[in-house]
């Protein structure tokens, strides 16, 4: 197997650790103020997951380092599950829906 250039191991990626999810309405987001707590459904001692191009290649646990959060991960998918994933990833599906209604929404116009 060719070895893989040196410079795309210099490449940055964004790296996203999740905490959770939900689905709001979006009359619930627009009423969103500063204090605002947002239940996430999910049991604070649950693993988090750490997601590349919206693909979980790793899970951990939350640790505290100085004044800032990190993740310890406890497992790590293979190299190849984490070379797959920085690979394109297709159109969320209603995407283009969703922006739509967005901008009509911001737009003022009846939804």
């Amino acid at each position: 197997m060719p070895t893989k250039p040196e410079h795309l191991h210099r490449l940055e990626v964004p790296v996203i650790v999740e905490l959770g999810h939900r689905t709001m309405r979006l009359r619930e987001v627009m009423g969103l103020l500063p204090g605002a707590i947002i239940d996430l459904h999910r049991d604070a001692e649950e693993e988090l997951e750490l997601l590349i191009n919206n693909q979980v290649i790793a899970t951990g646990t939350a640790v505290k380092v100085g004044e800032n959060f990190g993740i310890r991960l406890t497992a790590v998918g293979s190299a190849d599950q984490r070379a797959q994933s920085m690979s394109v990833a297709d159109e969320t599906p209603g995407e283009d829906d969703a922006a739509a209604l967005a901008e009509a929404f911001l737009s003022g116009q009846d939804i």
